[in-house]
């Protein structure tokens, strides 16, 4: 399997940011890792070996981000404003800086056709990301995320906020809000268990699940079983069932 280690210096964070490549040709596929997680988790927890056929037959292509979560949504004693103000950067990060990497990395045919994906909060971000800028990526597969904000900031006033948390701004979206068209021509899988750690995931999975269909957007929402915990080896299980079927 062809890898790829990057350390590149983001101008919206300030800092030099990690990011690691598996596989020589296919789909681009931004991997964000769980809460304060980092760009070698995924090959950690075995999940590039779990998605290995894949990558090594040449259908997909992950990019493994790194996070800057413990500045932001983990940061629980901080500022509000502050913290998703850092979580706003991370986004132009994420979107235009090394988004335009990997079109140079994969390909100019790949612009607009990236996808996404991640456990946990790095499904959290996966959606959002594509949620919010659907005319740059064209599929998720969401495991296990929490999607409200208030999860993070309780009790928050506060318009960017708002603007990341998927279950209060999904819900109000209009149907004629010009991104449908995007939503429905894209590959959307959300994904949750109903095991150990799960509820507050089913709770937000539900909401957004009555939204897409409101919205007739025709997304794949899976209630996985009771004994399906908010933990790797399960998350291995279903990227590996659900990447069949994004790469089609």
């Amino acid at each position: 399997m062809q890898t790829n280690y990057y350390s590149e210096y983001s101008y919206n964070l300030n800092r030099n940011m990690e990011f690691k490549t598996y596989g020589h040709a296919g789909l681009p596929i931004i991997v964000f890792p769980a809460q304060n997680g980092r760009f070698f988790d995924y090959e950690n927890f075995d999940m590039v070996n779990a998605l290995s056929s894949f990558i090594e037959n040449g259908k997909i292509r992950l990019i493994c981000v790194d996070s800057i979560d413990a500045e932001s949504w983990s940061l629980e004693n901080g500022d509000y404003h502050n913290r998703i103000e850092k979580q706003e950067a991370y986004f132009r990060y994420i979107n235009d800086e090394l988004y335009n990497r990997i079109i140079a990395i994969a390909g100019d045919d790949y612009r607009g056709k990236v996808g996404l994906t991640g456990c946990s909060m790095g499904a959290t971000h996966a959606l959002n990301f594509f949620l919010r800028r659907p005319d740059l990526y064209n599929g998720v597969i969401a495991l296990s995320g929490v999607y409200h904000a208030s999860y993070f900031f309780p009790n928050y006033n506060d318009e960017m906020i708002y603007l990341n948390s998927i279950t209060d701004y999904l819900p109000n979206m209009n149907n004629d809000h010009p991104y449908l068209p995007l939503y429905r021509q894209s590959k959307i899988i959300v994904c949750v268990g109903q095991g150990a750690w799960e509820d507050e995931a089913i709770e937000d999975t539900k909401i957004i699940e009555d939204s897409f269909k409101r919205l007739g957007v025709d997304a794949w929402i899976d209630y996985w079983g009771y004994d399906v915990n908010h933990d790797w080896p399960w998350w291995r299980t279903q990227i590996a069932y659900f990447m069949q079927y994004y790469v089609e």
